[in-house]
C-alpha cells in the first residue's frame, strides 16, 4: 500500500502480494473490502445459499427467508464491488438495500405463486428464475448512485478523464449478464438431476448440494468516446484529442 518494495523481495513474492492486495482492497477507493463481499467468499457463500434455495423451495416462508438471505448477501457483494469512488451515505445505502431486497423477494414470491399448479420440475426452476430476475433489480438499485453521477473513466494509461453515467449503464448491464451466467451452472442443471433422482427415491434418505461456478477476477471494460455524454465528449476532445477509447472498472 505504501508503494515501496522491501529489500530482498523476489518477483514471485511481489506478484503474490499484489494478488492479495487486489483481492482485499477496492481498486477505486482503496478501502478494505468486507470479507463476505469479496470474490474469494463467493464459493463457500453461494454453495450454502444456493443449496438451501434449491432444497427448501416448497413453502412460502422458506422461499421468503432464503431469498431474503440471498438478496442480502448479493446486496453486500454489489456494494463491496461497486465501481467508482463517490461516497455513499448510510441513508442512501439503507434505502438502496431496502428497495433492492424487497423488489427481489417480491419477484421470487410472485414467480412461486405462478408455478403452484405446474409440474414439480418447473417449481425447481423458481430459485434460478428468481435469482436472474432479482439480479436485474438488486444490482442497479445497489449501484444507483453510479447511474446518477457516473463512474470514473480513464485513457489507456490510467489518466482519469471524468465520470460517465453512460459507462455506468454499460458496466452494470455487463455485471447483470455475468451474474446470471455465473448462477446458471449451479441452478439450471441440478433441478433436472435432482428431479430424476427423487423419482428413483435416491434422495429420500439424504440431500445434495450443487457446486457453484467459480468467480472471475475483477475486469475492466472499455467504450468509444463517441458513446459518452456530449459534454464529456467535448471535454475529452479538448483535453485529450488522441483518445478514442476510454476504460473503466465495471465492478463485479
Amino acid at each position: 500500500r505504501a508503494g515501496t518494495v522491501p529489500p530482498g523481495l523476489t518477483e514471485d513474492q511481489l506478484w503474490r502480494a499484489k494478488y492479495i492486495y487486489d483481492s482485499a482492497f477496492h481498486p477505486d477507493t482503496g478501502e478494505k473490502m468486507l470479507l463476505i463481499g469479496r470474490m474469494s467468499a463467493q464459493v463457500p457463500m453461494n454453495m450454502t445459499i444456493t443449496g438451501c434455495m434449491l432444497t427448501f423451495y416448497r413453502t412460502t416462508p422458506a422461499v421468503l427467508f432464503w431469498q431474503w438471505v440471498n438478496q442480502s448477501f448479493n446486496a453486500i457483494v454489489n456494494y463491496t464491488n461497486r465501481s467508482g469512488d463517490a461516497p455513499i451515505t448510510p441513508s442512501q445505502l439503507g434505502a438502496a438495500y431496502a428497495s433492492a431486497t424487497t423488489g427481489a423477494v417480491v419477484t421470487a414470491l410472485g414467480l412461486k405463486s405462478l408455478t403452484k399448479h405446474l409440474p414439480a420440475i418447473i417449481g425447481r426452476y423458481v430459485p434460478f428464475a428468481a435469482v436472474a430476475a432479482a439480479n436485474c433489480i438488486n444490482i442497479p438499485l445497489m449501484r444507483q448512485r453510479e447511474l446518477k453521477l457516473g463512474i470514473p473513466i480513464t485513457d489507456e494509461n490510467g489518466q482519469r478523464l471524468g465520470e460517465s453515467p453512460a459507462a455506468a449503464r454499460k458496466a452494470i448491464s455487463q455485471v447483470v449478464v455475468s451474474r446470471i451466467g455465473m448462477a446458471a451452472p449451479a441452478m439450471a442443471i441440478p433441478p433436472v438431476i435432482m428431479n430424476a433422482l427423487e423419482k428413483r427415491a435416491f434422495l429420500k434418505r439424504g440431500g445434495s448440494r450443487p457446486r457453484p461456478a467459480l468467480s472471475p477476477r475483477r475486469p475492466h471494460s472499455s467504450m468509444h468516446v463517441s458513446r459518452l455524454e456530449p459534454p464529456l465528449q467535448a471535454r475529452i476532445r479538448e483535453e485529450a484529442p488522441g483518445v478514442e477509447l476510454v476504460y473503466f472498472n465495471k465492478g463485479l
